[in-house]
C-alpha cells in the first residue's frame, strides 16, 4: 500500500524512474542547493503585511522540549537532506489534499501555516518543500559550554570517514513528540540507506552516553518532517494519509519509494552554530 502512495508523490511529469537514472560515477561535487526564498514573497503588494504575523501566531502556543537554562546549549546532530526538483510537485499535491483535510497545519520551522502556501504552488514548492530537512541521528538536548569541544571531538572521531549512500524515503508517517505538545506529518526511511543511519545513531549514542545524555529512541525510525500542528493529532494525520491512499491513481508503474536524495553529511549544531561532522571515503 505503501508503494501506492510513493506513485502519487512522485512527479507525474517525469518520464523515468528514478531506480534507472542514479549516475554511475559518483566523482563530481553536487552543486549547493540555493537557499529557500525569502518570507516576504508571501506579501504581494497591497497585502495584509502587518496585519498579522504568522511566525509569532505559530509560536504562542509551542512549548520548549526542555526550559531555557543560562549557560545550556540545544545540541542536534542530523543528516542534511534536500528534495531533489522532480517529486515535488507531486509531494505540493500530497500536502495541498493534507491539508485540506486536516486544519491547524504549519510548515517545519518556518512555521507558515500550510494553507496560505497551498494557494500558489510556486510557493508551496519553494518554501514548504525547497529548504533544508534533517533525519535527526539523535535527540536534542542541552549541553553545557564546557561539553561542547568534548562532543564535537567524539562526533568527529566516531563519524570521520563515511561513504555516501543513497537514502530512499518509502512511507508517509505521522510522529508525536514526547510530550504529546505537537504532531508531525513525516516522510520515513524504511528500506535504503536505513541500515547506514542505525549504525550512525549507534555512533551517536555511544557519544551521548559517554557525556551523560539521553540516548536516542530503541527502535529509531529515521524519518524527515515536513508540517507540524499543535497537540497530538495523530489520528486525523493517518486518517488523511488512509484517505489518500484509497483516492490514489494506480495506474501505470509503481515506484518503490517517494523520493531519494544521496547522504552527503553529517552536522552537529549547537547553540546558532553549526560543525561538520564528517568527510567522505569513496570506493
Amino acid at each position: 500500500m505503501d508503494a501506492l502512495i510513493a506513485s502519487y508523490a512522485s512527479c507525474p511529469d517525469s518520464d523515468s524512474d528514478s531506480d534507472t537514472q542514479r549516475p554511475k560515477t559518483e566523482n563530481h561535487q553536487a552543486p549547493e542547493p540555493l537557499p529557500p526564498p525569502p518570507i516576504s514573497l508571501l506579501r504581494p503588494p497591497n497585502s495584509l503585511e502587518g496585519k498579522l504575523n504568522y511566525s509569532q501566531t505559530a509560536h504562542l502556543d509551542r512549548i520548549r522540549s526542555f526550559p531555557h537554562v543560562e549557560g545550556n546549549y540545544a545540541l542536534h546532530v542530523f543528516i542534511p537532506v534536500y528534495i531533489p526538483s522532480s517529486p515535488k510537485k507531486g509531494l505540493a499535491q500530497f500536502l495541498k489534499k493534507v491539508a485540506s483535510l486536516v486544519p491547524g497545519l504549519h510548515v517545519v520551522d518556518v512555521d507558515i501555516p500550510l494553507n496560505i502556501l497551498c494557494k500558489d504552488d510556486n510557493k508551496l514548492e519553494q518554501i514548504a518543500l525547497g529548504r533544508e530537512f534533517h533525519i535527526s541521528l539523535g535527540r536534542t538536548v542541552p549541553i553545557r559550554v564546557h561539553q561542547i569541544d568534548s562532543v564535537v571531538t567524539m562526533l568527529r572521531q566516531k563519524l570521520q570517514f563515511q561513504r555516501r549512500y543513497w537514502i530512499d524515503f518509502n512511507k508517509w508517517e505521522v510522529f508525536v513528540n514526547d510530550d504529546q505538545t505537537r504532531s508531525f506529518l513525516s516522510l520515513e526511511v524504511i528500506a535504503e540507506g536505513l541500515a547506514e543511519i542505525t549504525r550512525q545513531i549507534q555512533a551517536v549514542n555511544a557519544v551521548y552516553r559517554l557525556h551523560n545524555l539521553p540516548e536516542f529512541y530503541e527502535d529509531p525510525r529515521p524519518h524527515i518532517s515536513l508540517a507540524w500542528a499543535l497537540g497530538n493529532i495523530s489520528d486525523s494525520l493517518k486518517r488523511a494519509i488512509e484517505e489518500m491512499r484509497r483516492h490514489i491513481n494506480v495506474g501505470g508503474a509503481v515506484r518503490k519509494h517517494i523520493f531519494s536524495c544521496k547522504f552527503n553529511g553529517i552536522e552537529c549544531k549547537i547553540g546558532s552554530k553549526t560543525y561538520k561532522i564528517c568527510k567522505f571515503s569513496e570506493d
